[in-house]
């Protein structure tokens, strides 16, 4: 790139008024970590995207560095000044040095905008805020339509709105051509049409969506329609341009978004050719009495006319008067007539629970489609794939609360008091291991927190550790279906990735053969501290947990009690009294398991002067079945005769200590029955007109609270003796977990948090959809309180390679969100998201809706019922690495979890059964018994057939009719999944909505068509940055090749695979 010296010369001596940002650093390049030079001081000057270097701040310029094609890498530790600057065309590195942290902070902030691809993401942040704030504007206006265009005072042209039902899209039309004219006369049409949006304010024309391509003929009617979403800025006075294109080589032809000048036509693609264009404004179409158009098309230079198109007005759920329109075409594909005969939707949407779904739910895609029934009538089909908030909102609870945790935890390790030596040091030791863990997950929280943009992580970030804790392309994938003679109905699936820990890779497996593999090491290995089977940690963290929610709870009820004691309110001294005595039976009743005492005995053979030959067995292990082996101590130092033996350790002390909380509570009940005995006696004699009555009501209404003050100070203390001992106790377990792994426990508890944090974000979405669909089925309520909400994932992974690790990291995150509870709560502000309580092993969720939601649900729900989830997991394989699997390799993991899972699906049936009247159950147009089902999904299991889809059909199927929630996952939650998903819904489709079966295979191109997606800007692509010409998206609008592999290619693959490896080796 050539530059005139003198100009640049003359831009570096400018004033300092003129730059940008001006200061001094130490600069010297790079090359890998090795720096060509010592960092030497130079006066740096920002202008655009030149960084001039002067020796001082009057010399002349030495270098300019052009800030294109670079990025900036800053360190993220908070003693580092430094910045470096690397360049794509492979020069070295530039090396910056700052004076300060603040410093080197805004230097990094500048230079990474002095690049004119910074500039045009502002530009593009800037346009979207205009744009939203027309729409804001606007839609505080008429509830029609708008009068005509305004300009404000600043100058600004206002635009007529177009208002619909809210949360509907603005605008949907379908269309269809007639009599196209082809430049051959014989030549048969293979066409499609190619929409594009003329925005008033902009004048800039961008491409929008397309059809699908119609084959061979000239009057095509597409099934593919148009749909605006409710946020998109159109207006009446926006155009919308409808150009026609013939297809010559279907397989070649590909749309793509991109936005061009006004009145520029776009290149004639390869295999493609222009056939004509039209365009119209929207509020012709809107304001049209048939609301339909009829449009003339013509050829670029608007003189030969080529055909017509018909654009047709869809509102979707509303009646029209049994008004038709019959269009029909020549081709023997397509010959049937439009009807518009719609019934409103009952329950589908509504107002009310707007705030709440846009709280989780954002930037909708939607497609319409109309396919035809099998009585030759069509029905309308509108597809809606969302973002959701939750992606991120979860995992920064989640890992906040991890965080408080790990706090609380290694605090109550530093508080078990003095030890012997041998126990301090692996003490110290656990402690700075837990340090340098929470430490991770700490600075994980910070760089979530830094995150803008998308609310979800796309495939190519799967690898990131910053981003490792959050799902991959979780979406709601939503189908809603309006036929002529049914009732609408509402199909959701959850689109995922499998959840997994991929920046830590699987190498060594998932988390199902780590743990086994950890906990057999754990039993077999002589480790120098006691063992304790993961049912005795779990319930020592289970007590831990009980103790730090009770304790604050009983405290602040005693408190009550004494201040209602002061008042002399016998009513509320009552009430203050039950919640004390149920909340302090609670605490008394967590102490019961025989673990607690056989800790104390552990933790006290573990003080100084206490040393053994061999650490003390506890008893409870021993007599579960020997679960605490004894280990060798290191020392083998002889116990010293002045110190007591541990079998003259007082076990039925702690029995005592345990005891006298009850005894004490026995106390404070008795005396306040007394006291209230006493008031009742009194308010009897005044009632009588005893004169001795009121000087008795005065002399016991002073002294209820020093009678009761001393009781409850003894509660407290002993309470307090009992925590103290319990807390001690329970954390010294855990301090035997932790010391018996280390430092594979902590990896393998950050692994575990990591994959249970991207299944739990997936499972709270798609709780949250469900609810609000079945706000009006009290029949589906009854069941959640009930029963509980069952759960299905459909899981596309191999069991070859590294997808055998993913596969075992999803099932053991899916196992763990039983321990998952959901609570509904009547929320209080306008703050929709769901709030997260709890710590490892047990949550709870609290989902918010609005007053007018929450008063719908049934009463055990609104007083706070915990509600259960009982996920399932069924895995098929289908891609070309499982028939690898199949022929060379284990597919055992797979069959294992499906029969796992299987029966935990009949467990849940029972359960229903029991619970649940049949009356409760969905409609389906394809009645099937639900035991049937079972049995059959129990005999497709058991034969273990290759690539069995049959099994994911009948769990899909299962899960539909127990009003359950549906999950899809594969590996990036793309192709697989759009494969599966789209063919569920075209199956459903033909059995509950009578599709036409000769329409079955388009239905299902028309919905996996790269073709048909909808565009969006590049910002808006949820794969922006990681998408070729070619490649598909991470939508579910597009076709992948195949799913299946010939045996004749799959051996050409094998040879071609073994030469390569053949040739690297050698």
């Amino acid at each position: 790139m050539r530059f005139n010296a003198k100009d640049l010369a003359f831009l570096a001596r400018r004033p300092t008024d003129c730059f940008d940002k001006e200061g001094k650093l130490k600069i010297c390049r790079v090359v890998g970590n090795e720096k060509l030079i010592e960092p030497r001081e130079r006066w740096c000057r920002l202008k655009g995207n030149l960084l001039f270097l002067m020796k001082n701040k009057s010399s002349e310029a030495s270098e300019v560095v052009i800030l294109e094609r670079c990025w900036v890498v800053e360190f993220r530790k908070k003693t580092d000044v430094s910045i470096v600057l690397k360049f794509q065309s492979g020069e070295p590195d530039l090396y910056l040095e700052a004076a300060s942290r603040p410093d080197c902070e805004s230097w990094a902030v500048a230079l990474g905008e002095a690049n004119s691809e910074g500039l045009r993401n502002k530009i593009q942040q800037l346009r979207r805020l205009i744009m939203e704030i027309k729409e804001e504007r606007s839609s505080g206006e008429a509830q029609q339509f708008l009068p005509s265009s305004q300009v404000d005072s600043l100058g600004e042209p206002q635009f007529t709105s177009i208002q619909r039902t809210a949360n509907e899209p603005k605008l949907e039309f379908s269309l269809a051509c007639k009599d196209l004219v082809s430049a051959t006369r014989d030549r048969k049409l293979n066409t499609f049409i190619q929409v594009s949006v003329l925005h008033p304010a902009e004048h800039i024309l961008t491409r929008y969506s397309s059809t699908e391509i119609v084959e061979g003929t000239r009057d095509p009617l597409f099934l593919t329609g148009v749909t605006f979403p409710p946020e998109y800025p159109i207006y009446e006075e926006t155009k919308i341009k409808l150009t026609v294109y013939d297809v010559k080589d279907k397989s070649q032809d590909t749309v793509r978004t991109s936005v061009l000048p006004d009145h520029k036509e776009p290149r004639a693609d390869a295999g493609r050719s222009f056939l004509g264009c039209t365009t119209f404004r929207v509020g012709d179409l809107v304001k049209s009495k048939e609301q339909q158009l009829t449009l003339t098309l013509r050829t670029s230079d608007g003189g030969k006319t080529v055909g017509t198109i018909e654009v047709n007005l869809v509102k979707m759920g509303e009646l029209e008067d049994g008004e038709t329109d019959h269009v029909t075409t020549d081709s023997q594909d397509q010959k049937c007539a439009l009807f518009r005969e719609c019934t409103a939707p009952e329950g589908i949407s509504g107002k009310d629970n707007l705030p709440s779904l846009n709280a989780v739910l954002k930037n909708p895609i939607c497609k319409l489609y109309r396919f035809p029934t099998s009585d030759n009538k069509w029905m309308r089909i509108r597809e809606q794939m969302a973002e959701t908030t939750l992606s991120f909102h979860v995992p920064k609870e989640l890992i906040n609360l991890h965080i408080k945790e790990d706090m609380r935890r290694n605090q109550e390790l530093k508080d078990l008091g003095e030890l012997a030596p041998h126990w301090d040091n692996m003490r110290q030791s656990v402690i700075a291991h837990c340090d340098q863990m929470l430490r991770v997950y700490q600075d994980t929280l910070a760089e979530l927190g830094k995150h803008t943009g998308s609310s979800f992580k796309s495939s190519c970030s799967k690898g990131e550790k910053t981003l490792e804790f959050i799902p991959i392309n979780l979406h709601l994938q939503r189908m809603h279906v309006h036929s002529p003679r049914l009732k609408d109905a509402l199909y959701d699936v959850i689109t995922v990735g499998a959840p997994a820990a991929h920046f830590q890779g699987f190498k060594n497996g998932g988390l199902r053969k780590l743990l086994s593999k950890f906990e057999a090491e754990r039993r077999n290995t002589g480790y120098q501290c006691i063992y304790y089977s993961p049912e005795n940690t779990a319930k020592a963290k289970e007590v831990l947990s009980n103790i730090n929610h009770l304790q604050p709870l009983i405290s602040s009820h005693a408190d009550l009690l004494l201040n209602s004691a002061s008042q002399h309110s016998p009513d509320s001294l009552k009430n203050s009294l039950k919640m004390l005595s149920e909340k302090t039976e609670l605490f008394v009743h967590s102490f019961k398991d025989q673990l607690v005492r056989s800790a104390l005995l552990a933790l006290y053979t573990a003080r100084p002067g206490c040393v053994l030959k061999k650490p003390a067995v506890p008893r409870s292990s021993a007599e579960e079945g020997g679960d605490a082996q004894p280990r060798d101590h290191p020392s083998q130092v002889k116990r010293q005769d002045s110190i007591p033996h541990h079998s003259e350790y007082d076990e039925e002390e702690w029995d005592r200590v345990w005891a006298n909380v009850g005894k004490s509570l026995n106390c404070v009940i008795a005396m306040v029955d007394r006291l209230l005995e006493k008031d009742n006696i009194s308010n009897i004699k005044e009632g009588e007109n005893d004169p001795s009555a009121a000087d008795c009501k005065v002399l016991h209404t002073g002294d209820w609270y020093e009678q009761l003050y001393p009781l409850v100070i003894t509660l407290k203390d002993c309470m307090g003796e009992v925590v103290t001992r319990a807390k001690q106790s329970m954390a010294f377990v855990l301090l035997q977990e932790l010391a018996c792994g280390l430092p594979q426990c902590l990896m393998l508890t950050l692994r575990r948090d990591i994959v249970f944090s991207q299944a739990l974000a997936g499972l709270v979405c798609g709780f949250i959809i469900k609810l609000h669909t079945g706000l009006h089925d009290q029949g589906f309520l009854q069941q959640l309180h009930t029963v509980g909400l069952l759960v299905q994932y459909e899981g596309l992974l191999s069991t070859y390679s590294e997808e055998a690790g993913m596969l075992e990291d999803m099932a053991v995150g899916i196992s763990d969100l039983q321990k998952v509870m959901f609570k509904v709560i009547e929320a209080k502000s306008e703050d929709f998201l769901p709030i997260i309580t709890g710590r490892r092993e047990h949550y709870i969720i609290e989902v918010q809706l609005p007053a007018k939601m929450f008063e719908l649900l049934p009463q055990e729900i609104k007083e706070g019922k915990l509600l259960r989830m009982y996920p399932v997991l069924f895995n098929v394989g289908i891609n070309e690495q499982q028939t690898l699997a199949e022929r060379f390799g284990d597919t055992t993991l797979q069959e294992n979890i499906n029969q796992e899972n299987l029966q935990l699906l009949k467990e849940y049936y029972k359960l229903f059964t029991e619970k649940m009247p049949p009356d409760c159950l969905p409609h389906f147009q394809e009645q099937n018994d639900l035991k049937g089902l079972l049995e059959n999904l129990h005999q497709n299991i058991q034969a273990k057939k290759r690539k069995n889809i049959e099994i994911m059909w009948l769990a899909a199927t299962i899960c539909r009719k127990l009003n359950g929630v549906r999950f899809t996952c594969c590996k990036s939650a793309k192709d697989r999944t759009s494969m599966s998903v789209t063919l569920e819904q075209c199956s459903i489709l033909r059995d509950e909505h009578q599709l036409h079966k000769d329409f079955f295979i388009q239905a299902l191109d028309c919905m996996r068509s790269r073709q048909t997606q909808g565009a969006l800007n590049e910002s808006d692509d949820p794969e922006t940055g990681c998408l070729t010409d070619n490649k598909p998206t991470s939508r579910h609008f597009y076709p992948v090749a195949l799913l299946l592999v010939s045996s004749h290619l799959l051996v050409v693959w094998l040879i071609l695979s073994l030469a390569l490896l053949l040739a690297k080796y050698q």
